[in-house]
């Protein structure tokens, strides 16, 4: 916008204007000569602040879907410019730290403890848990929904919800679930174990693991987390908290998402026609699952970064070029840019990964964000108790 479009969208002088702008509130570029052009986004943004003070009953009704924010966190941040775990920059964590390192800084705030939270060896009723769910030949998100009260019952400090305890049964809890997951022993560390459940080999199949689970551990408040820190803010245990996020995490809108791009890359591999099958998906009014998010109109930083990590890693699978085919097409034809969705997805099927694998690696990394929340919560000490506005029959 000129700025006089921009002070007449927003109802303000022009020196009221460039005091927004000064303030970093409306990014401007140069238009040529002295004028300057004002960034449209900027501008509704703000203009939308404005309204919601002047009247704050429309903002708590759009508050809850992708609107204003409903409380405070110090885990996950999100900008333009890129997203932040404890003010660090996530993608360059997930290329220097492993998910222990990472969950460490979220529930702690501190990496170097990661090894006085999560110890070496499983929790001793991990290899009977992981057994006896293995018996039900559940697929992998409910076996993990299985395994998670039968732990809980075993763990007698689960309900000590002080920090350093409450990040200690963090760290059991995230080492049963890489052990459900996958059918590996529990011992060492999660993507290893991972790894060693799946049958992989590599120490750079591992770091890939390591940073898809980074790339996943947390990311505000979707619904699955806002489900877990509702849990916690009752009093619940770590164990029922993450009991919650998984309940709201399988809806296929959220992690259960991950089987519609299974999905339709099995529909492009069978049929070999790359834009018949996306102009199909979008005549059934589904759009490309695994590409576009709101929050990210420039691209999900999680999947670009995740996509180059596995083309680096396996460089000659089909399922990488499969994925890059796919990019380039939805890219020309529709310009939206693909998800960590659509990356964890490429991940599991360039590595092999059982049916499912692709959903649970996303579950082990979120239960770091479901854990942090929690901890977050119980240090607030409030319980999650909002009102609802009566639409129904009116009294008799």
């Amino acid at each position: 916008m000129s700025a006089r479009e921009a002070a007449e969208e927003l109802g303000v002088s022009l020196r009221t204007l460039y005091a927004y702008v000064s303030r970093g509130m409306i990014r401007s570029e140069a238009a040529g000569g002295r004028r300057r052009r004002y960034r449209a986004e900027d501008v509704r943004r703000l203009k939308e602040r404005k309204e919601r003070r002047r009247r704050p009953e429309d903002a708590v009704e759009g508050a809850l879907s992708w609107g204003t924010p409903v409380m405070e966190s110090g885990i996950t941040l999100i900008t333009d410019e890129g997203f932040y775990y404890r003010g660090r920059d996530v993608v360059e964590l997930s290329r220097r730290c492993g998910i222990e390192e990472v969950a460490a800084l979220v529930w702690v705030g501190d990496e170097s403890a990661a090894g006085e939270i999560f110890g070496f060896g499983a929790p001793p009723s991990v290899s009977s848990i992981r057994e006896t769910v293995g018996g039900l030949e559940l697929p992998p998100l409910e076996a993990l929904q299985a395994a998670l009260p039968l732990a809980a019952a075993g763990d007698p400090v689960a309900y000590d919800l002080r920090p350093d305890s409450a990040a200690r049964t963090g760290g059991r809890i995230l080492r049963l679930m890489a052990a459900v997951a996958s059918g590996g022993e529990g011992t060492g560390g999660v993507a290893g174990t991972l790894c060693r459940g799946w049958g992989l080999q590599g120490e750079g199949t591992r770091r890939v693991l390591d940073a898809a689970l980074v790339l996943c551990a947390d990311h505000e408040l979707p619904v699955s987390t806002f489900a877990a820190r509702c849990a916690a803010s009752s009093g619940a245990s770590p164990y029922a908290a993450v009991s919650a996020g998984l309940a709201a995490f399988g809806g296929s809108r959220h992690g259960g998402a991950l089987y519609l791009v299974e999905s339709f890359l099995g529909e492009i591999e069978a049929r070999g026609d790359v834009r018949g099958v996306i102009g199909a998906w979008f005549r059934r009014g589904e759009g490309v699952p695994g590409f576009g998010h709101p929050l990210y109109p420039d691209g999900d930083p999680r999947g670009a970064e995740l996509l180059h990590r596995v083309s680096g890693e396996c460089p000659g699978s089909p399922a990488v070029r499969l994925a890059r085919t796919v990019v380039r097409e939805v890219r020309e034809m529709v310009g939206e840019n693909p998800t960590v969705d659509f990356a964890l997805v490429t991940l599991a099927r360039a590595l092999g990964l059982p049916p499912g694998a692709a959903v649970a690696l996303f579950a082990v990394g979120r239960a770091v964000g479901w854990i942090g929340h929690a901890i977050e919560q119980y240090a607030s000490g409030s319980l999650i108790r909002p009102r609802a506005r009566y639409v129904g029959e009116p009294p008799a």
